[in-house]
C-alpha cells in the first residue's frame, strides 16, 4: 500500500474531496485524522473508515482559527505519535452571486489563504521532529487563471495558496519537508457553491473544457495521494492541475 505507516491530517474531510481523500488514504494504509467544522458529519466519516478496517480519528477545526490549529496538531500527535502528511483541503467556494461582497472577500482570505498558512505554520515543527513530511495544499485552476463566474477573492486566495506553496517548498526542503499544490478544475459543487451549482452555467463551463466533462472528487483525491506518497519523493514546489485540460486552452 502506498501510505503504509504514514499519519495524515486532512482538513475539510467531512465531505467532498476531503472525504474522498480520507477514505482513499486509509485504504492505502495511512492512519488518518479527519478535521472539519462539521463535527457530526466528520465523525461519521471517521467511524465509517474504522468500520472498514482503517485507523481514523476526528478533530473539530475551523482552519481560520490559530488556537484550533494548535489543538488539532496536538491531538493528532497524541493519538498517532507524529504527522507525516498534511492535506490543506478545507475552503470556501468562490461561486457566489455577489462577486464584489467585501465581507465574503474577507472570509475567503481567512479560510482559504490564512487557513493554509496556519496549517503549514503548525505542522512544520511536528514534521521536523519526525524527520520530514509532505504537505499538499488544495488550490484550484482559479489560482492560475481569471474567471468570469467567481469572486475575485477566490482567485486571489487560491493564487496565494499556489505561491505560498512554492515559498514553503523552498524554505523547508532542507528539513525533508515537501510542499506541493493541487489545482482542480470543475468538480461537483462544493457545499458553499451557489453559481457553480447552476446546471446552465455548468453546461457552459463544460463546453470550454477539452475533455467535455466535470471531474470527480476521486480524481482530485488521487492527485493528493500521489503527492503525499513517497512516489513523489523528488517533487516539491510544483502544482498538479486536475482540470480536464481547461487551463491548457
Amino acid at each position: 500500500m502506498r501510505l503504509t505507516n504514514k499519519v495524515a491530517l486532512i482538513t475539510g474531510a467531512a465531505s467532498g474531496m476531503g472525504e474522498s481523500a480520507a477514505r482513499i488514504f486509509a485504504q492505502e494504509g495511512a492512519r488518518v485524522m479527519l478535521a472539519d467544522i462539521l463535527e457530526e458529519e466528520g465523525a461519521a466519516v471517521a467511524a465509517a473508515i474504522k468500520s472498514s478496517g482503517g485507523e481514523a480519528g476526528f478533530v473539530a477545526l475551523d482552519v481560520s482559527k490559530e488556537e484550533q490549529w494548535r489543538s488539532a496538531i496536538d491531538e493528532t500527535v497524541a493519538m498517532f505519535g507524529r504527522i507525516d502528511i498534511l492535506v490543506n483541503n478545507a475552503g470556501l467556494s468562490g461561486a457566489v452571486t455577489d462577486r464584489m461582497d467585501v465581507a465574503y472577500f474577507d472570509q475567503l482570505m481567512a479560510v482559504n489563504a490564512r487557513g493554509n498558512f496556519l496549517g503549514m505554520k503548525y505542522v512544520i515543527p511536528a514534521m521536523k521532529q519526525s524527520g520530514g513530511g509532505s504537505i499538499v495544499n488544495m488550490s484550484s485552476m482559479s489560482g492560475i487563471i481569471g474567471q468570469e463566474f467567481v469572486h475575485m477573492g477566490y482567485n486571489g486566495a487560491k493564487a496565494a495558496i499556489r505561491l505560498m506553496t512554492k515559498s514553503a517548498a523552498v524554505q523547508f526542503a532542507k528539513d525533508g519537508i515537501r510542499v506541493n499544490s493541487v489545482h482542480p478544475g470543475l468538480m461537483p459543487p462544493m457545499r458553499t457553491s451557489v453559481s457553480a451549482a447552476d446546471p446552465e452555467l455548468r453546461e457552459k463551463i463544460i463546453e470550454s473544457i477539452p475533455m467535455r466533462r466535470a471531474g470527480t472528487v476521486e480524481e482530485a483525491a488521487y492527485a493528493l495521494l500521489f503527492l503525499a506518497s513517497d512516489e513523489a519523493s523528488y517533487i516539491t514546489g510544483t502544482e498538479l492541475v486536475v482540470d480536464g485540460g481547461a487551463v491548457a486552452v
